[in-house]
């Protein structure tokens, strides 16, 4: 993503964008309530990755 991008998006969407930052910031999950619901009520939606496990996969090498 660009800077030219990055502002952007800010200068379309502050007050979401500004919540992502602090989020990430804070480390808090953006798929968990209520963050999810005050960003999807900003304007923002939030997806899953596709193929998302959840966490770490055992594999057998022979």
């Amino acid at each position: 993503m660009e800077k030219n991008e990055v502002w952007k998006v800010f200068l379309s969407n502050p007050v979401p964008f500004c919540g992502g930052l602090l989020s990430g910031l804070l480390g808090l999950d953006i798929k968990q309530d209520p963050l999810r619901s005050w960003l999807e009520s900003q304007g923002l939606t939030v997806e899953e990755k596709p193929g998302s496990t959840g966490g770490p996969t055992s594999i057998s090498i022979e």
